[in-house]
């Protein structure tokens, strides 16, 4: 399928290829990835089939539902894949407050939620999934965002997902929000990206950004982890690298995670 015509939001993702129906846009990035394209191709679709979230999740969204896009990065610098899933969910973020007039926060390590804060009852609006296509130097980054739903909820995510144009209470334009993602994302990268000390300081503002938003810090927290372990304190922080810092009751020594799922836990 042939690129769209460049969007007027960005200049670095102006490829835009998109599909009525896709299994995955992160696999058909990922493919798209290993035929050599270049930084900046994005893939959107209007369904998926077979729509993952992290850890073999599934995404269950009907079509025209949600926006569903993935977006082809090429990292100078290894280090900042680790990264890639942050900007994208800041970016997205972002977008939902020029568009639909709300800033949802950040779960770590990837969903954004909107919610009372203190309630533990945030409902999921948005995940993002970073991949790295056969050990390719290059990130595929995908966004699953839920815009509206034909009717309510099914019964067993109402209490846990939320679509924008039920929090904005108006109708939210899927196409505007992918332009204002696309622009605040191409922002982000470009900072991230560079060089020098401008890129240094780029990256420090993105973290101390996103560690204000984050609504994981300061609370009681389980966090299950790869091999069916799991560790449960106080989230104090996230390191500079997007790591989890938790630090047990009572404990002295704070326990350092890079990869996990998190359970916000009521207070005592």
């Amino acid at each position: 399928m042939p690129p769209t015509d460049a969007n007027r939001f960005a200049t670095m993702f102006a490829d835009v290829r998109r599909y009525d129906e896709v299994d995955s846009t992160n696999r058909v990035a990922a493919d798209l990835v290993r035929g050599g394209a270049p930084e900046g191709v994005v893939v959107v679709a209007d369904h998926q089939t077979a729509g993952r979230g992290r850890r073999g999740r599934s995404w269950e969204a009907p079509p025209s539902s949600s926006l569903l896009v993935s977006v082809v990065l090429r990292p100078p610098d290894p280090r900042l894949s680790s990264l890639a899933t942050i900007a994208c969910a800041l970016a997205a973020a972002d977008a939902c407050g020029d568009v639909a007039g709300f800033t949802p926060g950040m779960k770590w390590p990837n969903d954004l939620v909107v919610g009372p804060e203190q309630a533990c009852d945030e409902r999921k609006l948005a995940g993002v999934l970073a991949e790295a296509p056969d050990g390719s130097p290059a990130v595929v980054v995908g966004l699953g965002l839920n815009l509206r739903w034909p009717g309510a909820l099914p019964s067993h995510l109402e209490s846990i997902a939320v679509t924008a144009e039920a929090v904005a209470d108006r109708p939210v334009d899927r196409d505007r929000l992918l332009g204002a993602y696309l622009h605040r994302l191409e922002e982000r990268w470009r900072g991230l990206a560079g060089v020098g000390e401008g890129a240094v300081m780029a990256r420090r503002a993105m973290m101390d950004d996103y560690r204000r938003r984050c609504v994981t810090l300061g609370r009681a927290v389980r966090v299950s982890l790869p091999g069916d372990q799991a560790c449960a304190g106080m989230a104090t922080s996230v390191d500079d690298d997007g790591s989890l810092l938790v630090t047990a009751a009572g404990a002295t020594t704070t326990t350092r995670i890079l990869a996990g799922d998190v359970a916000h836990l009521r207070p005592s």
